[in-house]
């Protein structure tokens, strides 16, 4: 069986195991799950589910039916949108969810599942401008002095680098399209208004503007998120109505303009000044938190962050913290304790190759390091290891709270984000002093090694046969 077989395969168990696709609304992925919201919930059956080979657990949270599948996700994605025919998709997933009963939980998921199916699938977008910024502050006069600020090359990776993060509001608009049935071709027309040069010069310059004799308060719009998050939803409902009542003969022509010049001044003066005002006092509470609980703070999600992750929640984190490095370029409270998380599951893993005897189990826990260190990918070692043997997981919580522990002493801050667990994740902390990520380095080590003694010493019981000499 081939590769293209095995993933075809998984998605069209999986799909059967979650009521077919009749019962799926809306599909996306992240980088390790596939996220379904589904009419009937009552329908996937999920002990077969998780019995599918290529799946490594389920988990419901925010909504959604999620598949942890790994490192091949988007393969079996792929896969899924052809057996399934859910090109298409979006455009019914609205009407699909307004049928539910609305309650302050199902409103409070709602909007939960709203930012993260808009915000995840930028994540390579985050990962590649991050990248170029991370160039930036290594060869640049502040560090390695490789390349002068005044040379071609230091200019080329600036404005690239940049751009990434300008022109958020357009492509957080069309992944937003995507996620609320709105066409993806005026969502990105809308968040260009945004941006445009005119209102930018009247924002910088503090003039007085109207649309269409409403007053406004002008903003820059640039490196922000929530604005064409709200707008683009508020349009989904506005387009949809258009379509629906128009006549054919008129609604190819005239809907997608009605719908524009609706949106004007709702997302002018209403939701851009308020998603502004939201996004920028939530990422000052967000970096105002690391002074009011310190270091210990630090150390506690360093602790609990990998349960946020077996529960899906760390995807509003990862929402919010997208939020945060838009506004204010840096970050110094979940970063360096989810860093300290991350590769405190590696070093639970390392501490189970070291102890288990049995050839088998010793062989997949080294292959979850790797999957760890190299893949970027920590449920296998999750679910392979911690939540399999239950004990380790005291390696795992002691490794990320050390870690944890240490950063917030320090002070460690990360200046760009990268959503990745593997050793790619330490280029986050490039950008302000050697010192910064010298200790970002010395956090994650102490995470590693405490995950690993904790988890040699007491992760497992002296009888227990996994570690006892094979004969």
């Amino acid at each position: 069986m081939t590769k293209k077989e095995q993933f075809q395969k998984v998605a069209e168990d999986v799909l059967k195991a979650i009521g077919g696709k009749d019962n799926v609304s809306h599909v996306t992925h992240c980088m390790t799950r596939l996220r379904f919201n589904l009419k009937d919930e009552s329908l996937p059956d999920e002990e077969e589910v998780k019995k599918i080979q290529g799946v490594i657990g389920v988990m419901k949270t925010g909504g959604q039916f999620q598949v942890i599948i790994g490192q091949t996700v988007d393969k079996v994605y792929q896969s899924l949108v052809e057996v399934g025919g859910f090109e298409n998709n979006a455009k019914n997933n609205n009407v699909e969810l307004a049928k539910k009963k609305i309650t302050l939980k199902s409103i409070g998921s709602g909007i939960l599942d709203g930012l993260a199916g808009s915000l995840t699938p930028l994540i390579p977008l985050l990962l590649a401008a991050s990248m170029f910024k991370f160039l930036i502050a290594l060869l640049g006069p502040s560090m390695l002095g490789l390349i002068s600020d005044q040379s071609d090359i230091y200019i080329l990776l600036d404005f690239v680098g940049d751009a990434g993060f300008y022109f958020f509001p357009i492509a957080v608009a069309y992944t937003a399209a995507k996620k609320f049935g709105a066409t993806p071709v005026l969502a990105i027309f809308l968040g260009g208004i945004l941006l445009h040069p005119t209102l930018m010069s009247m924002a910088t310059e503090g003039n007085e503007f109207s649309v269409f004799g409403i007053p406004t308060s002008v903003q820059s719009y640039s490196s922000t998120v929530l604005p064409s998050i709200m707008s683009v939803w508020v349009m989904s409902y506005v387009e949809r109505f258009f379509n629906r009542h128009l006549p054919s003969i008129l609604k190819t022509i005239f809907a997608p303009s009605l719908t524009i010049i609706v949106m004007l001044p709702i997302s002018l003066t209403v939701l851009g000044p308020a998603g502004s005002f939201l996004g920028h006092y939530f990422s000052e509470g967000i970096l105002g938190l690391s002074d009011v609980g310190g270091f210990l703070a630090i150390a506690i999600i360093g602790a609990i962050w990998q349960f946020l992750v077996l529960s899906g929640m760390h995807l509003v984190m990862i929402s919010m913290l997208i939020l945060v490095f838009t506004n204010s370029g840096q970050e110094a409270l979940v970063s360096p304790g989810a860093t300290a998380a991350s590769f405190a599951v590696a070093g639970m893993a390392i501490g189970a190759v070291l102890r288990i005897r049995n050839k088998e189990q010793r062989g997949l826990s080294f292959g979850y390091v790797v999957a760890n260190l190299v893949g970027g990918v920590t449920e296998p070692a999750m679910y392979g290891v911690g939540i399999r043997y239950k004990r380790p997981l005291l390696g795992m919580i002691a490794g990320g709270f050390a870690g944890g522990f240490y950063a917030g002493l320090f002070g460690v801050t990360a200046y760009a984000m990268i959503p990745v667990a593997n050793f790619l994740n330490i280029l986050g902390y490039v950008g302000g002093s050697t010192a910064n990520l010298v200790h970002a380095v010395i956090s994650v080590l102490i995470s590693i090694v405490v995950a690993a003694v904790v988890t040699y010493f007491f992760g497992f019981k002296k009888d227990d046969p996994l570690i006892q000499k094979q004969q």
